[in-house]
């Protein structure tokens, strides 16, 4: 064996030279099987951890996204998501059915209209069928006579149509990386928030100065949390940019403006309220 060999060497060594390595052979030989274990423990444990800089798939790979402070719109840091959560291909399909989900889902179904038969007051034939030379008429229900009823008119119905979840989120987060990918999803990594005693005006500084007026396109505020002051203030500001609150924004409103100015927290709602796709689970196998 290696070890063996190197020991006998060790010790025809310390007869040949005087004393060169001179000691104890029990020493000389526990030093030598100290450092043989202590190499081979090393080489195992090489082999059973590998490297922690493995190569990454490009599939696996997290989107960074940088965020910004408000309102100096200085870098903040860099947050990863998933490229399932901000890299999906843009499927035209699947937003059009989802803004006509929501566009249907909108619809109040109210309107409301008497035939005939519903109007109140007699049914009499309001003369005889002849004799007195003008046109036949029935009763004052007919369509045709003010006060009548509506021939084919509006009742109350429901306008909802049907789209599955998992594709509804999936419209989500195709609007949100079709977004990232033109480069109009700005992340702020602090909530929108305007001094108590500020005038619109300052707020309409910081849009123009940004560039998220009307001379660039509007923009779409999306904030956490309601915050009064703030809503106020942005009514006023109409021309330039319109707000909401992460729980009133549907997939058109991320769609309709020039670009995105989201809340970090909004934005991690949104994939926590849209995800359902990926975190179900596979149906179990029955058994009769």
């Amino acid at each position: 064996m290696p070890g063996s060999e190197a020991f006998r060497a060790l010790r025809l060594l310390s007869r040949t030279s005087g004393g060169l390595l001179s000691g104890s052979e029990g020493v000389t030989r526990r030093c030598l099987t100290r450092s043989m274990v202590t190499e081979a423990q090393a080489q195992a444990s090489s082999t059973s951890n590998p490297s922690t800089s493995a190569p990454v798939a490009p599939w696996d790979r997290p989107v960074q996204v940088m965020t910004y402070a408000f309102p100096s719109m200085e870098p903040a840091r860099l947050v990863e998501y998933s490229q399932k959560q901000l890299q999906m291909p843009l499927r035209k399909d699947i937003l059009h059915r989802a803004v006509v989900y929501e566009g249907d889902m909108s619809r109040q179904g109210t309107a409301s209209t008497k035939w005939r038969g519903e109007v109140h007051g007699s049914h009499r034939k309001l003369m005889p069928q002849k004799g007195s030379g003008r046109a036949r008429v029935g009763n004052k229900q007919s369509p045709i006579r003010v006060g009548g009823g509506v021939a084919h008119g509006p009742h109350p119905r429901d306008f909802s149509t049907e789209l599955p979840a998992k594709i509804y989120d999936q419209a989500w987060r195709i609007a949100l990386s079709y977004r990232y990918a033109r480069g109009e999803l700005i992340v702020l990594d602090n909530e929108i928030a305007l001094p108590k005693n500020s005038t619109p005006f300052l707020m309409e500084r910081i849009l123009k100065d940004h560039g998220w007026s009307t001379k660039k396109g509007r923009s779409t505020l999306i904030t956490a949390d309601f915050d009064e002051n703030l809503f106020d203030t942005m009514e006023k500001l109409k021309q330039y940019a319109t707000i909401k609150d992460c729980s009133e924004v549907d997939v058109k409103n991320l769609l309709e403006t020039e670009r995105l100015v989201i809340e970090r927290t909004a934005l991690n709602r949104f994939f926590k309220w849209h995800s359902r796709d990926l975190t179900s689970k596979p149906a179990k196998a029955r058994y009769l």
